[in-house]
């Protein structure tokens, strides 16, 4: 899969790329990623990609015309694949969005600066607009990163386990389940004795109580949407029930 980046600040992005996974990616072939600075398709004296935003106001606007140049150039007119600005004003990246993305050949992410980029831009040239939280930051860099490893993780060959990604936090609707490694005792605390048993079935029982436990106390909204079997159901009924008494047992005291 291809990914081009059209950023004011390469450097920014170089370092993550030349590291870990996303190395060994580029190395084996599985991922292309190439870096284009859009200051390079400014024509002034200057290469200027920045000006005073029509109507007043703080802060600069980067100029339409370096980044038109910049994607066109590379990627034709029309461009041949998706263009993603990646914005705070977009929808919120997710682990659906990054396994739709990654069913592309070709993805070209678009980093904004400053006090954000003409609206044309947005109007004629984008095809989607990704934020990866409610904040600011200060450029788009950090976000195509993300954008890019997230996508990355579902491409075959790209993680060391060919299920890795399908066992992530959210690949199944819910946060993952705690995980732990030798030795089995540490300081005093012990690893739960079920994943020592070499049960299987009581393994994966587990496994899926835990991930149901982890949503349902650190992200419930997550659990309207997951798709959930009737025993499921039934171990949520059941923590639900635990919490009402213990409710109850504080209120009498």
């Amino acid at each position: 899969m291809r990914f081009d980046i059209f950023t004011l600040f390469p450097e920014v992005l170089k370092p993550y790329l030349q590291t870990s996974i996303l190395q060994r990616a580029q190395q084996r072939g599985l991922i292309e990623v190439h870096l284009h600075n859009i200051r390079d398709y400014a024509t002034d004296k200057h290469r200027i990609t920045d000006d005073e935003p029509y109507g007043g106001g703080g802060g600069m606007v980067m100029k339409p015309e370096p980044i038109f140049a910049a994607v066109e150039s590379v990627l034709g007119s029309p461009p041949v694949c998706p263009v993603i600005l990646l914005t705070p004003q977009g929808r919120v990246f997710n682990h659906q969005i990054a396994q739709h993305y990654a069913t592309y050949p070709a993805v070209a992410l678009i980093c904004g600066r400053y006090e954000g980029i003409d609206e044309r831009v947005r109007e004629h040239l984008v095809t989607d607009e990704l934020s990866i939280g409610d904040y600011v930051l200060s450029g788009g860099e950090l976000p195509a990163l993300v954008v890019l490893d997230a996508v990355s993780r579902f491409l075959p060959g790209v993680l060391g386990d060919p299920e890795g990604a399908l066992d992530d936090s959210f690949a199944s609707g819910l946060l993952e389940y705690p995980h732990y490694t030798r030795p089995a005792e540490f300081r005093g605390w012990k690893v739960p004795e079920v994943l020592l048993s070499g049960d299987h079935a009581r393994i994966a029982r587990w496994r899926r109580e835990q991930a149901l436990l982890r949503t349902w106390q650190r992200r419930p909204d997550l659990l309207e949407r997951a798709n959930l079997s009737q025993e499921d159901l039934a171990f949520l009924e059941r923590l639900r029930t635990m919490e009402a008494r213990t409710k109850e047992d504080q209120d009498e005291v």
